[in-house]
């Protein structure tokens, strides 16, 4: 269920090879609260038409409820302070290029490197990946309004998680609240991860296609 008028969009993986950008999709109609698929299987995706009673999809919770700092691992630089949580990881692969994220943040005097190491950091959308400034202690995250997008993946030709952006808090269903942060992804595809209801990239296992024209 979302609520509080948040915008939703599409959201694409650009570029062959390694991912290197985000291409803005279509704006999807989100001004009242409305009820988005995770079984995977609407007829009306990515819109709930409650086919998962039908289907009798398991949507139990299994992620440890944990915060960040506590799931991850941390791995220093000359100037970046990597944390790394691998649970999170919904598989958009933006932390491949230039010989992956953890070896940039390794290398991180030389400048160019290091803005290539934020860069990818910043692009993970699970926030498996965050970059500090190991002078200061201070985040560098990218400032996102509180909103929704449909991540799409024509590399492999599968429909992604729910990319939740700007701090939007997301209820259990047993009425608690998981920590709030600048960016997290639901599972939709109504797979098995291992995760829920976080993402864990089972829907390029699946083969999970929404419907969208963006993977035609």
């Amino acid at each position: 269920m979302v609520s509080g008028g948040l915008p939703i969009d599409i959201q694409i993986i650009g570029k062959e090879g390694e991912p290197e950008k985000w291409v803005k999709g279509r704006d999807m109609p989100s001004n009242k609260p409305c009820a988005l698929c995770r079984c995977g299987q609407s007829k009306d995706k990515p819109f709930c038409d409650g086919t998962h009673a039908k289907v009798g999809f398991d949507g139990t919770e299994t992620a440890s409820g944990e915060p960040f700092d506590k799931q991850a691992q941390v791995m220093n630089g000359p100037t970046l302070r990597l944390k790394d949580a691998p649970a999170l990881c919904s598989a958009a692969r933006f932390c491949h290029r230039g010989g992956g994220t953890w070896e940039l943040t390794h290398h991180s005097d030389d400048p160019k490197v290091r803005e290539l190491a934020i860069e990818e950091a910043c692009n993970c959308p699970s926030g498996r990946l965050v970059e500090y400034d190991k002078r200061t202690g201070k985040v560098i995250e990218k400032e996102f309004e509180q909103s929704i997008s449909l991540i799409e993946d024509p590399q492999n030709k599968v429909s992604g998680p729910i990319w939740l952006k700007g701090g939007v808090t997301v209820e259990s269903s047993d009425g608690s609240t998981y920590e709030v942060r600048n960016r997290v992804t639901l599972c939709r595809c109504g797979g098995s991860s291992k995760n829920k209801p976080f993402c864990d990239g089972t829907h390029i296992d699946v083969g999970f296609y929404d419907g969208d024209e963006s993977l035609r």
